[in-house]
């Protein structure tokens, strides 16, 4: 069992991770799942800016813990990202990439949302 829930906190992480890249396009949809992301935005940026503790690699470490695996050496993204999905030297491009593409889906929230008040709250371009 533990180690089911230590694969099931890892794969939330994935997705935690996913959405904070992407999740800024579902409010395109849904606007106001953007206040959410806001939140899962500034929180990772928090973290890997601040020596914040990520809840979710802290989760993983207390179950690893518990069948004596020990924490992730270096933490979720040293251990799962860097230099196994991400070549160390990318990190920066990937990181500005990453940047780039919140701002683009927080630009387009921001222009459908204007797009949605000047056309009395009927959706543009959407049947």
């Amino acid at each position: 069992m533990l180690e089911f829930l230590t694969v099931l906190t890892a794969t939330v992480h994935f997705l935690a991770l996913i959405y904070i890249g992407l999740g800024g396009f579902l409010a395109w949809r849904w606007p106001k799942s953007i206040f959410v992301h806001i939140f899962f935005a500034l929180w990772g940026l928090a973290v890997n800016i601040f020596p914040l503790p990520c809840p979710l690699t802290v989760l993983e470490d207390t179950l690893r813990e518990e069948r004596g695996l020990g924490p992730l050496p270096g933490g979720f993204n040293a251990y799962y990202i860097y230099d196994t999905i991400v070549p160390r030297e990318l990190l920066p491009v990937v990181g500005i990439g990453a940047l780039l593409v919140v701002i683009v889906s927080y630009v387009g929230v921001f222009v459908l949302w204007r797009q949605r008040n000047h056309t009395g709250g009927h959706r543009v371009g959407v049947s």
